[in-house]
């Protein structure tokens, strides 16, 4: 019975090789890398095949500074592991760039740039479950 080690050993390393990301790896709630925001990814209402990212929690809400409700991507394809094929939004600047989204080791970087991709700037985000309680958005 040879056969039963070698299965138990295969089974026993399967979650140790990393799967490639899916189109879907991106949709969910992302708190940005300074703590102040959280975005929503899911299908876009209007165009379900792509993606498009809201502000859902702000640490301004009910200020003046409050960006509750932006939307800040919209992403027509999926491609080569990333997003693509749309635009960011980035309201600190008040200024859309081009735009990538990928997931990378269970974050999600989004890079928005002007003309190539590899002149551009990205953002790492980390997934949260739940949406902070205070200050809320209203919706």
């Amino acid at each position: 019975m040879k056969l039963l080690p070698a299965l138990l050993a295969v089974a026993l390393s399967a979650p140790l090789f990393a799967r490639a990301a899916g189109p879907a790896d991106a949709q969910g709630l992302w708190l940005t890398a300074q703590g102040d925001a959280v975005l929503e990814f899911k299908p876009c209402a209007e165009r379900p095949s792509a993606l498009c990212g809201h502000i859902v929690w702000d640490k301004d809400a009910g200020t003046p500074a409050d960006t509750c409700g932006v939307q800040i991507a919209q992403l027509e394809r999926y491609e080569n592991d990333a997003w693509r094929d749309g635009w960011v939004y980035d309201p600190r600047d008040k200024k859309k760039y081009k735009g990538a989204l990928r997931t990378r080791s269970g974050d999600l970087q989004i890079r928005a740039f002007i003309g190539v991709e590899v002149l551009g700037q990205t953002e790492q985000l980390k997934r949260v479950a739940t949406i902070p309680p205070a200050p809320s958005c209203k919706r």
